[in-house]
C-alpha cells in the first residue's frame, strides 16, 4: 500500500460565493489526520470578510455578516494565518487533501494577494480527491459531491456538514478511502500523485469541454481550467 497518504494535511474553506475572483474568506480549516483518519492538530479561523454575506452562502454554513462582525478576526490577519500554516506543511512535506483543489486555492491565492499576502508559490503536493475519484472510478453515474462521495467511499461526515472543519476531515478520509481501495493505481508518491493530477484534471476538462460542444451544442465552449490552482 502507497505510504502518501499515513499522513495528511486537510484543508477547506467556506466563503461568500461560487466566483474565485470575488468570494471571501469566511471560515477556514488547516489540521492533520494520521493514517487511521484521526485528527492529530487543527487550526480554524473565522474571519470578517468585511462585505455582505449572501444569504445563499450563509445558508450552507451558517455564518451571517452579523455574526461573523461578532466573532470574526481581522480579514488580513486571518488570511496571512492560513497561509502561514499551509506553508508550514508544505514545507514539512506533508500532503495538503483539498476537494476540488482549484476553488480552495485560487480563492486563498485572491485573499492573500488582496491584502499584500505572500502567497503560496507552487503549493505541493496537493491531494484532490475529486480528481482522483474521477480518474480512478471515471465512468460512475451521479454527481461527485463531497457527501455524495463520502458516502460512496463509506465515509461518515459527521452532523456538521459544510463547516470547514468537517469537510476538510471527511475530504481527508475519503482520500484514504480511494487509496485503500485502489491501491495499485495509486501507488506512487505524494509528488507524483500531484503531478499525475495536473494531468487528470486537464483530460477531465477537455472531456467536459467535448461534452458541453458535443452533446449541448455549446460550439464556443473551451476548457480553461487548471490544477491546482486557476490563472
Amino acid at each position: 500500500m502507497s505510504g502518501w497518504h499515513e499522513q495528511l494535511g486537510v484543508f477547506d474553506l467556506e466563503t461568500t460565493g461560487v466566483n474565485t475572483e470575488t468570494a471571501r474568506i469566511v471560515t477556514a480549516h488547516v489540521g492533520v489526520i494520521n493514517e487511521q483518519g484521526i485528527t492529530v492538530s487543527r487550526q480554524d479561523w473565522v474571519i470578517d470578510p468585511m462585505v455582505e454575506i449572501p444569504e445563499a452562502a450563509a445558508a450552507v454554513h451558517g455564518y451571517t455578516t452579523e455574526r461573523v462582525r461578532l466573532e470574526g478576526m481581522d480579514a488580513e490577519t486571518g488570511v496571512a494565518e492560513i497561509v502561514a500554516a499551509l506553508r508550514v506543511l508544505f514545507e514539512r512535506g506533508v500532503p495538503v487533501v483539498a476537494y476540488n483543489a482549484p476553488y480552495d486555492f485560487t480563492v486563498l491565492n485572491r485573499e492573500a494577494k488582496r491584502f499584500g499576502v505572500a502567497p503560496l508559490e507552487n503549493p505541493l503536493p496537493i491531494i484532490d480527491p475529486l480528481v482522483i475519484d474521477k480518474a480512478v472510478d471515471r465512468y460512475r453515474k451521479g454527481k461527485r459531491t463531497l457527501e455524495i462521495t463520502a458516502q460512496f467511499y463509506g465515509v461518515d461526515l459527521g452532523d456538521d456538514a459544510h463547516d470547514a472543519g468537517f469537510d476538510a476531515i471527511a475530504a481527508g478520509r475519503v482520500a484514504q478511502a480511494i487509496a485503500v481501495k485502489y491501491q495499485a493505481q495509486l501507488a506512487m508518491t505524494a509528488a507524483e500523485l500531484h503531478a499525475q493530477q495536473i494531468d487528470w484534471f486537464r483530460q477531465q476538462e477537455e472531456s467536459y469541454a467535448e461534452f458541453r460542444r458535443n452533446k449541448l451544442g455549446d460550439l464556443n465552449f473551451v476548457a480553461t481550467g487548471t490544477w491546482p490552482e486557476r490563472f
